[in-house]
């Protein structure tokens, strides 16, 4: 049995035979996986009543350490998304009783958007149900295929520019 992007790539060697297809076989993959993926986890997380962004909000929050707390600047670096798609994470995750803003006492012009009580218990319930369900979407591979993968996908980040802050 071959994958869907394999069918792809025999009709395009049929097809047009002097192009050297093999980039698709690649980077067609990562992204149908990508969407696989997406589709998976957004699901996976809706039946714990959050959206990706939501949890991604949450579990940034957690690994930032007590008081769990980050300026709406330190968000924008995070997540790359405009101040107006922060605000208005922030105004629905703050409707649903997950984070507050609080005003930064060294400088009152500064937000800082904490995690409360009820968004600490989430992300602390939700965590690992959401990291079995990461290994759950690589249970094909094998502990030494995994490795692999995650260093030849590390490589490719790098070349992008994708590293540490």
């Amino acid at each position: 049995m071959t994958d869907a992007v394999e069918a792809v790539l025999e009709q395009w060697r049929r097809e047009r035979p002097d192009v050297d297809t093999w980039p698709l076989g690649i980077v067609g993959r990562i992204m149908r996986i990508s969407r696989m993926w997406d589709k998976e986890i957004k699901d996976f997380l809706a039946g714990h009543d959050l959206e990706p962004g939501e949890f991604d909000m949450l579990s940034t929050l957690r690994r930032s350490g007590e008081p769990y707390e980050l300026t709406a600047g330190a968000f924008l670096k995070a997540s790359l998304v405009t101040t107006g798609a922060i605000t208005l994470r922030v105004d629905r995750m703050q409707e649903k009783g997950l984070v507050t803003r609080v005003r930064d006492s060294a400088d009152r012009r500064s937000v800082r958007i904490r995690l409360t009580e009820r968004g600490l218990d989430v992300i602390e319930r939700v965590l690992p149900l959401h990291i079995a369900n990461e290994a759950r979407l690589l249970q094909a591979l094998d502990r030494d295929a995994l490795q692999g993968l995650a260093g030849t996908l590390s490589t490719l980040l790098e070349s992008y520019g994708d590293t540490r802050s």
